[in-house]
């Protein structure tokens, strides 16, 4: 399997990582209620809530990047560049979801605008083909 595919998997886990912190405050909430498991998570405050919305937002980073990746995928657009492109974007989504954790607004931002970026070059990577192989 290549190193961009990898990433997609990846970064696949790193969404329900991402939603560990919220079950463990949802527990903390008297109990993990698995009848209505949604309505309770709209009480949570503080980390919990934060890590609902990183698990929330790692949905949807995950979907451009995985489309990224195979459009450079089914084009046969290949090389150093992809692959540093997939392994960026998975160190982003980490650090990400650090700093949303622990409160860091602008770092998230900054790191969250670094994924996106790697994601639209993907996605256009076709463009520049001839300059990666």
């Amino acid at each position: 399997m290549s190193i961009p595919f990898w990433c997609v998997f990846i970064s696949a886990v790193l969404i329900y990582l991402a939603r560990m912190p919220v079950t463990t405050a949802m527990k903390e909430l008297g109990g993990y209620d698995n009848h209505l498991p949604r309505q309770q998570q709209t009480q949570l405050t503080g980390l919990g809530a934060r890590a609902l919305a990183a698990h929330q937002n790692s949905f949807e980073a995950f979907i451009l990047f995985a489309v990224g990746v195979l459009m450079a995928h089914t084009t046969q657009t290949a090389g150093w560049l992809i692959d540093l492109l997939a392994i960026i974007f998975v160190i982003s989504r980490i650090i990400y979801l650090a700093c949303y954790w622990k409160d860091l607004t602008w770092q998230r931002s900054l790191v969250w605008l670094v994924g996106f970026i790697c994601s639209m070059l993907l996605m256009i990577s076709p463009t520049f083909r001839t300059i990666l192989l």
